[in-house]
C-alpha cells in the first residue's frame, strides 16, 4: 500500500532523508522510532505530497504521490500530534463539518457511530472541542479519519501530549483500524506501546532507515536497548 523507493530529501544542501527504502502492506501497522531530527517527520509528508522529494519515489498502491495530487486525498487521514478542529463546535459538529468537506453525507446516527468507534463517549459527542481534552481531540482525528473512508492513517506522534493511559487506549483504537484493514503508518516516541501492537518497526536515526524488526519478535525491554544502542 505505501512504498519508498530510494527517497530522498533535501533542504538546501542539507540532506534531511537518505536514500530510504520501505513498504507498508495494506492493513499493516508500521511504526517508526526516532529522536528528534531523524527524518520520520519528514517521510510522512512526503508520503502526504505536503512536499516534494528530492531524488526517488514515494508511492501509494502502486502509484507515484505527486505534491498536492487530489487523487490520494481521499482515501489518506494524517493525524499530527495535536488535531487542529474547530474549536466553536462540538465533536459531532466537527465530524459532521470535516465529511462534507470531503463530500461524504451522513445521518446524525452515522456521525454517531464514527464517534463511539474511535472511543469517544455519548458525552463527549456534543461537547465543544474547546472544552475536551487532548485525549478527546486526538480521537476525533480517528472518527473523521472513519467519516473520510480513508484507507490509509498516517500520524505524527498522536500520542505525544497523552498520559500513559491515554496513550495505551489509543494504540487499543489505531489497532482495531488494521484489523478492519486501514493502513499505518506512525512516527512515535512511545517505544513501549508500539512494541505491544505487534507491529512492524522501524528505527531512523540523522535521515536513515537503520534497523527493521517485527515487534513480535523483540520485547520492550530489549527494543529499548537496540533503539539506545542505534540513536
Amino acid at each position: 500500500m505505501l512504498e519508498a523507493i530510494e527517497l530522498t530529501k533535501k533542504y538546501n544542501n542539507h540532506l534531511v532523508l537518505n536514500p530510504l527504502n520501505l513498504f507498508v502492506n495494506a492493513g499493516e501497522i508500521y511504526c517508526l522510532l526516532g529522536k528528534k531530527g531523524a527524518g520520520k517527520t519528514t517521510l510522512l509528508n512526503l508520503f502526504t505530497g505536503f512536499v516534494q522529494a528530492t531524488s526517488g519515489e514515494a508511492r501509494i498502491d502502486g502509484e507515484k504521490i505527486l505534491p498536492n495530487n487530489p487523487s490520494f486525498k481521499g482515501i489518506l487521514a494524517y493525524i499530527p500530534q495535536f488535531m487542529m478542529l474547530c474549536k466553536d463546535l462540538t465533536c459531532f459538529e466537527n465530524v459532521d463539518f470535516f465529511s462534507k468537506l470531503a463530500g461524504f453525507s451522513y445521518t446524525a446516527k452515522q456521525v454517531e457511530n464514527f464517534l463511539t468507534e474511535a472511543g469517544l463517549s455519548p458525552y463527549m459527542r456534543y461537547q465543544k472541542i474547546n472544552c475536551a481534552s487532548i485525549a478527546v481531540n486526538q480521537k476525533m482525528g480517528l472518527a473523521i479519519a472513519l467519516a473520510r473512508n480513508a484507507k490509509i492513517l498516517l500520524m505524527d506522534d498522536p500520542t505525544g501530549w497523552l498520559d500513559n493511559e491515554e496513550a495505551a487506549e489509543f494504540f487499543d483504537l489505531i489497532k482495531s483500524f488494521a484489523d478492519r484493514g486501514k493502513t499505518v503508518l506512525m512516527a512515535t516516541k512511545d517505544i513501549f506501546n508500539a512494541s505491544n501492537l505487534k507491529a512492524r518497526i522501524g528505527i531512523m536515526h540523522h535521515g536513515s532507515l537503520i534497523e527493521e524488526i517485527s515487534a513480535a519478535d523483540i520485547n520492550s525491554n530489549d527494543l529499548l536497548k537496540l533503539y539506545y544502542n542505534i540513536i
